[in-house]
């Protein structure tokens, strides 16, 4: 999948951050869904799926760079964004779609009865309480770097489960 780079004015890349943010998703998965609303299509889940793979990559990859600067609030938040985008990866993958954290739970213990793995289900918890971390900062720093191994590992099982058997 190539890369497109689009540069708006300062006013209207924060009125779609706004929008986004407003019926919680990100600024990428926001112009996904508008664009493909717009098209009058269906994108393929498989398209949807690689997406949401990037994105978690690419929020990983910013986490980490967080962390290395000491800034765990927003590293925090970082984590949660890879493992949630990771779990809308796989049920894309699926052909489903999911709007709300209760969704994204749902799916996850899904997925820990289907694979027999009850630890995607404590792992997906563990990203969670880093989002409730951006939000209170009350997590110590220590803990934030050890729940981001947890959400390295979470998504290495994720990433599995979008490989063929």
């Amino acid at each position: 999948m190539s890369s497109l780079e689009i540069v708006l004015p300062r006013r209207l890349r924060e009125r779609l951050e706004e929008e986004a943010e407003r019926v919680g998703l990100s600024a990428e998965e926001f112009v996904l869904e508008v664009m493909a609303e717009r098209l009058n299509r269906e994108v393929d889940p498989p398209e949807v799926a690689e997406v949401y793979v990037k994105l978690a990559e690419k929020y990983l990859r910013e986490a980490e760079g967080l962390l290395a600067g000491g800034d765990f609030v927003q590293a925090s938040e970082k984590l949660w964004g890879a493992a949630a985008l990771m779990v809308k990866a796989v049920a894309a993958a699926r052909g489903l779609l999911l709007r709300s954290h209760g969704d994204l739970f749902k799916f996850v213990k899904s997925l820990g009865d289907e694979t027999g793995d009850a630890e995607l289900r404590r792992l997906f918890a563990v990203a969670s309480a880093l989002h409730q971390n951006f939000y209170e900062s009350w997590l110590p720093p220590e803990v934030v770097k050890e729940y981001a191994q947890d959400v390295k590992q979470l998504i290495r099982k994720l990433k599995d489960l979008l490989r063929p058997p």
